[in-house]
């Protein structure tokens, strides 16, 4: 049933992604644009709701507990002291120190990822991997617990392994409903793309005059030829004479 739910979550994950690129794609051709690359999916994009986040916070505190109390759990085993066949032993062995590194390094990751971006579709499948895969391994934990340890280990083991059980289903469920709400928005999207091409074919082309003639070029004005001085340095004679100086009257005979 899981398996099924997995390739779904795959399948509407890469469906929504694409789409979402041929919408944005088609839209501005529709325009009469340039293409332009979709938008990435950011966690400031279309707002989350109240309800959505609340429960996602409550599902991460639930892995966050179950976790802890995991890692808790694994170091208190004495795998060494089962009554089993040494490379079974180091199998285990190797089983719990892979799951403690998970706990610790990648699970954290993801989570904070997810807290960044609450519907983020490839954080959101990643985590419901990553607890498929943490269940797996701990699941043959808890077995060769019960057939080799004690019953306090198995129990302390078996819960943590139901807390990962049910965080698991919480995810599938919550990227099942995010899956139906993006197919939701791109029914709508393409709803929309078909009435931007319907509004632009009916409405008139444009048309756009392109005048390519050059002005006349006024002509250059002539530069009025700069007087020559004469050779002796005095200045030289203007277009007015000027007043010849006053001749004396003759002295009267006396």
């Amino acid at each position: 049933m899981l398996m099924g739910l997995d390739t779904f979550i795959r399948k509407m994950t890469r469906s929504f992604l694409l789409n979402s690129g041929l919408y944005f794609t088609c839209i501005t051709m529709a325009l009469g644009q340039a293409p332009m690359p979709a938008p990435a999916i950011t966690p400031q994009g279309a707002p989350v709701s109240y309800a959505s986040i609340t429960q996602l916070n409550g599902l991460l505190s639930q892995l966050e507990a179950t976790s802890k109390n995991a890692q808790a759990d694994l170091v208190k085993l004495r795998i060494e002291h089962w009554k089993t066949s040494s490379a079974d032993k180091k199998q285990q062995l190797g089983y719990v120190d892979s799951i403690q590194r998970n706990l610790q390094g990648a699970l954290p990751e993801i989570i904070a990822q997810l807290r960044a971006a609450p519907e983020d579709m490839p954080a959101s499948f990643k985590l419901y991997r990553n607890l498929d895969a943490l269940y797996d391994v701990l699941g043959n934990v808890v077995e060769d617990a019960g057939a080799f340890g004690s019953k306090d280990d198995l129990q302390a083991l078996s819960n943590d392994l139901s807390g990962f059980e049910s965080t698991r289903k919480q995810m599938a469920e919550r990227i099942d409903g995010l899956a139906t709400s993006k197919e939701a928005e791109l029914a709508q999207l393409r709803t929309d793309l078909k009435a931007a091409r319907a509004a632009v074919e009916a409405a008139p082309p444009k048309r756009i005059v392109v005048d390519d003639t050059e002005p006349p070029k006024k002509p250059a004005a002539k530069k009025k030829p700069a007087p020559k001085k004469p050779a002796d340095g005095t200045k030289p004679a203007t277009g007015t004479q000027a007043n010849p100086p006053a001749q004396q009257a003759p002295a009267k005979p006396q």
